[in-house]
């Protein structure tokens, strides 16, 4: 599945590694991950039960793992394991830490301090949240994910714009994402009926978060693993995953989840590159392979343009010579010009746009001619 993983880092591969997550994440070796799905104690420094307006309990979050002592632990705690994460990173890497107004600020001051650098932070927008009970303020239907670099000096980072785009209708993908919260049959509940885990995250979110930010093969890494919703996705979408966690019982549900997952078929996962992402020809590559010739000469669309084509890629024009895009901005009068589409090869009566050479190129360089 995907590309080859790294010796060292395969042992850790498609698996879970049970107990606490600032250990397990000391074994992990450096350099060795794409990305990292982090969804940390919250610290929601929650007192007292909550009841619904029929008196019937809400079943919250009141688990050991997310109380702390005071702040300053919540602080030390997350400057652990957010260190280790960063040792852990490619240097192309990038992490996703998602959270609440409880924690979210200071969970941001960590990350900087650290050096990471914040590319977006993105909204969570709930289309179906919990009401506000108690009526005492508004209701929050929203938690906030922040997308850091390793540094700000991180080169490489994989966004998949044009993926984004397509699922959104052919429209940027904004930074807020209106998405429900994890209910009905994808929300796992013991033989009782209560929840396995009190703040499992729905797929739809972990979809969005791999699709855009790694790549088929890549390793992503959830230090707080919980039921494994970040192992079902990557798994779905041809990644592989690395999980941490200390409970039993979430460990026994994310294995029973990993263990009816089935990845998507390769053909499937492949996803729109836009051209930004194909790779550069230069217009003198054209001439190296004879495509165009030394003499040739370039036409705009219309026919009232002329230019000749030099040995080193530029082209003449009756008062100027430079390359494809100035001159076609110069014969227009123009600020800027794109040249491959402006400029034409007469072919016998036909005149062929300049670029459905550069695409030919670019289909032998993938392969694909």
């Amino acid at each position: 599945m995907g590309v080859a993983v790294k010796i060292d880092i395969e042992p850790f591969v498609n698996r879970i590694l049970k107990g606490d997550c600032i250990r397990q994440l000391k074994k992990i070796p450096s350099e060795s991950v794409d990305m990292i799905f982090a969804d940390p104690p919250y610290n929601l420094q929650l007192s007292g039960e909550l009841h619904r307006p029929d008196q019937s309990r809400v079943d919250g979050v009141d688990d050991s793992w997310d109380k702390f002592d005071s702040f300053a632990a919540y602080d030390r705690f997350t400057h652990q394991w957010m260190s280790e994460c960063q040792r852990i990173l490619k240097s192309n890497g990038t992490l996703w830490v998602i959270g609440s107004y409880h924690n979210i600020f200071r969970v941001g001051t960590v990350l900087q301090d650290l050096g990471f650098w914040i590319l977006n932070d993105i909204i969570w927008r709930k289309s179906n949240p919990m009401p506000n009970f108690r009526g005492t303020r508004f209701t929050n239907a929203h938690e906030t994910m922040i997308w850091a670099s390793k540094s700000e000096k991180s080169r490489g980072i994989t966004f998949n714009y044009d993926a984004m785009k397509a699922m959104n209708d052919d429209l940027q993908m904004r930074s807020d994402w209106l998405l429900p919260i994890c209910s009905g049959g994808e929300r796992l509940k013991d033989d009782s009926g209560a929840k396995v885990h009190p703040t499992q995250k729905p797929e739809s979110l972990l979809h969005r978060v791999i699709l855009s930010s790694t790549n088929t093969g890549d390793v992503v890494l959830d230090p707080f693993f919980g039921t494994g919703t970040t192992g079902v996705v990557a798994k779905q979408l041809g990644r592989n995953y690395i999980g941490i966690e200390r409970d039993a019982d979430y460990i026994r549900a994310a294995r029973q989840r990993l263990r009816q997952t089935r990845s998507i078929d390769p053909e499937s996962l492949k996803v729109s590159k836009g051209k930004r992402a194909e790779p550069r020809v230069p217009f003198g590559t054209l001439i190296e392979r004879g495509m165009i010739k030394p003499g040739d000469r370039l036409y705009d669309p219309l026919g009232q343009h002329a230019a000749r084509v030099r040995a080193d890629g530029s082209i003449a024009v009756k008062d100027a010579s430079g390359s494809i895009h100035k001159m076609g901005a110069h014969v227009q009068g123009s600020q800027a010009c794109n040249g491959w589409t402006y400029w034409h090869l007469a072919r016998g009566k036909e005149r062929l746009p300049i670029d459905l050479f550069r695409q030919k190129v670019r289909a032998e360089m993938a392969g694909l001619d």
